[in-house]
């Protein structure tokens, strides 16, 4: 009988060479399972499979293995903005929507980490609390207010621009003539 330890299997793995069949035929299974005999059909079966897989296996270790690059960094940081822009189209308020995904459509490709992380915390807070800081209902938190006298916080940004934004004003007079134009008054 022929028995082959797990760490001579991982070796055995990672080397890249193809398994002895008496280990396949013999096998030793972690938990006090004992040990398991295979019909050498079947150890060939699996060689083969093993075989059709490796390749996959090997591309996912080296991936797993390698570390990071520029590149990968990019890439994720390029996924956080769309994430971002996205959570901010689509909290479920129209007024948010507009407003938020609005804003973030123009201005978080642009943004830095640090800005990008300010948002982020903004994005995070409950759509009523992020309706109500748009709409000057409520201040921006403590948390995410800018400097005294300084330069003013990303939140800050977003709430002067909503103020500044079409979207975010009201003409009643020109809400009153395109009602009464359309009869849905």
């Amino acid at each position: 009988m022929f028995r082959l330890s797990q760490t001579a299997l991982r070796r055995a793995a990672a080397g890249r060479r193809r398994l002895p069949t008496a280990a396949l035929q013999t096998r030793t299974y972690l938990g006090g399972a004992g040990e398991m005999r295979v019909s050498e059909e079947t150890a060939k079966r699996e060689q083969a499979l093993w075989d059709r897989a490796q390749p996959k296996y090997d591309a996912i270790m080296d991936k797993h293995l390698r570390l990071p690059s520029a590149a990968d960094e990019e890439r994720a940081l390029d996924v956080r903005r769309k994430r971002l822009v996205y959570r901010s189209k689509q909290r479920g308020w129209l007024e948010v929507d507009l407003l938020l995904g609005t804003w973030a459509s123009e201005n978080v490709p642009t943004l830095t980490v640090d800005e990008l992380d300010q948002f982020e915390r903004f994005v995070n807070l409950e759509t009523i609390d992020i309706y109500n800081v748009l709409t000057l209902r409520t201040d921006v938190p403590e948390e995410m207010k800018g400097a005294e006298g300084g330069e003013k916080s990303l939140v800050e940004r977003i709430q002067e621009w909503a103020k500044e934004s079409p979207l975010g004003k009201a003409d009643r007079e020109r809400y009153v003539e395109v009602k009464t134009k359309n009869n849905l008054i």
